[in-house]
């Protein structure tokens, strides 16, 4: 009897404690309502960052050595921008070459490329590697590197299969980056996908003969290592424009940002002995750290940087009379002086806002692992006022 009823209050005991169906059913529900905002949310960022889904992680590659210095000249630590009118256009990408060949043909793949981006400039990379020992290697100094738009010469009637891009005199016992305009084929390619056929490269003496293969040599996709690969640089500009304030930036904007509100024990050291004072001012509209991580957001497999940055929010009240400090437009003065001489009814004080915003620089890997280099205008706020 006794080990039934012990058996019979243990089953109590387990009753009670296991959840209820309708707490199960709630909680469920409210896990799910969590992850669909979550979702929503995440969703409405990448619109922000103009794309539709996440780029595909394919693992981690070393970016182009090139975009990592670009991405270093127009951007801070922190991802905003330095100086707008550093970057050409808003949208840098790199693109390597396909064919993998050995011969001096390359070939890229654009289709990540939106047609309705302009295309401002095209750059072919190609690293020239040192020139091996010939019978001729002290006879030449200089030669004649030619770049030109494979044609089809169906389509062209016959006429030729090329079409000069760029030329100019390389020495020829130099080595390192050689860098070639090719922005006319380029376009020609985003108007007519199916005529990209590819780009080829000649290297001439000065007489016009062709050179010897060993004394001007350029890196190729096949036999060299990634940092000398053939690469393709688009400046392109999506026409995603800033639609409120005026964006700015450069290096004397971005040191003139007021600092952030001190926080914890400095805030404490660096109380006023007015404590009434400090109290009001702490109400008043300013500028308050606001941290996007993109770790935290799960991005962090196809961003190279930055890692998170700054967006910082505007918080605080706005009250009458307003000074200066609170960088108050015209209209918001009005609008304080009528609140607080309640001369019509329903009017509010003005708000505590961005009046200034930065854009900031992200650089990504797309779905087609190219590196690209990003500008997003009106992502931080650089200063709050009423308004």
């Amino acid at each position: 009897m006794l080990m039934s009823a012990f058996c019979f209050a243990s089953f109590l005991c387990a009753v009670a404690a296991r959840p209820s169906f309708s707490y199960m059913e709630n909680h469920f529900s409210v896990d799910t309502e969590s992850e669909e905002i979550r979702s929503a949310a995440i969703k409405r960022l990448l619109e922000v960052f103009g794309m539709d889904d996440p780029p595909a992680v394919h693992g981690r590659k070393q970016p182009p050595q090139y975009m990592l210095d670009l991405y270093n000249t127009v951007a801070d630590v922190d991802g905003v921008t330095k100086d707008p009118n550093l970057l050409e256009g808003n949208t840098v990408r790199s693109f390597f070459d396909k064919t993998r060949s050995e011969q001096v043909e390359y070939r890229f793949n654009l289709s990540t490329v939106a047609r309705t981006e302009k295309v401002l400039t095209a750059e072919l990379h190609l690293f020239k590697l040192r020139p091996q020992a010939t019978p001729t290697f002290n006879r030449h100094h200089f030669c004649q590197v030619s770049i030109y738009q494979l044609l089809d010469a169906a389509r062209a009637n016959g006429t030729q299969d090329r079409k000069l891009l760029s030329s100019r005199l390389v020495p020829v016992h130099s080595s390192g980056w050689e860098v070639f305009t090719i922005t006319q084929a380029v376009r020609s390619w985003m108007a007519d996908e199916g005529s990209n056929l590819g780009l080829h490269v000649v290297a001439r003496t000065l007489g016009g003969s062709p050179v010897e293969p060993k004394l001007v040599r350029f890196a190729s996709g096949r036999n060299h290592h990634q940092s000398k690969q053939p690469m393709l640089v688009l400046f392109t500009d999506d026409g995603r424009r800033s639609t409120t304030l005026q964006s700015t930036g450069g290096a004397a904007a971005v040191a003139s940002l007021p600092p952030a509100p001190l926080a914890g024990s400095a805030a404490r050291r660096a109380r006023s002995v007015d404590s009434g004072e400090e109290a009001e001012a702490s109400r008043s509209c300013t500028r308050l750290p606001l941290y996007v991580d993109f770790d935290e957001i799960g991005w962090s497999g196809w961003i190279v940087s930055p890692r998170g940055y700054n967006a910082y929010h505007c918080k605080g009240s706005c009250p009458f009379p307003l000074g200066q400090n609170m960088r108050p437009s015209n209209h918001a003065t009005v609008q304080s002086i009528i609140n607080a001489l309640k001369l019509i009814k329903g009017i509010e004080t003005p708000c505590c806002v961005p009046d200034k915003l930065f854009s900031i620089n992200l650089l990504y890997f797309d779905d087609e692992e190219n590196v690209v280099l990003k500008q997003y205008n009106d992502m931080v706020a650089g200063s709050c006022g009423c308004h």
